[in-house]
């Protein structure tokens, strides 16, 4: 299968540009951390030129409020950084389910019993 998902098409399959996909595995762990160090870089380097801006604008307006708007916006840039860049990769359908579907009580540890041998 190739990754536009056509099946057989000679034509496009097996390309330096195309190449040919022969295995279901996920990218690696070093990969999906560069993925996810890549995210937190590019979101967070728009902190630095928001207050840059807010700096600019307070210059050109002498608007007290516009740079403050504009550093309230770059306020959860690190909080938002930090959860896109911690996020899984997204699940896919046939990754299998763990939940058993068995119900717990709120007491319940083990159902069954042990005997314990004494001496």
């Amino acid at each position: 299968m190739a990754r536009n998902g056509a099946f057989g098409r000679s034509d496009e399959a097996g390309t330096p540009d195309n190449p040919v996909l022969i295995t279901e595995a996920q990218k690696s762990v070093e990969e999906q951390h560069k993925a996810r160090v890549r995210k937190y870089m590019i979101i967070m380097s728009f902190r630095f030129p928001a207050l840059i801006l807010a700096a600019i604008a307070y210059g050109i307006w002498a608007n007290a409020w516009i740079s403050m708007l504009i550093i309230g916006a770059s306020i959860p840039l690190p909080w938002i950084a930090v959860l896109i860049a911690n996020d899984r990769p997204p699940r896919t359908k046939d990754e299998p389910s763990r939940y058993d579907g068995r119900k717990k009580t709120a007491g319940e540890i083990e159902s069954a019993t042990h005997h314990t041998i004494e001496g």
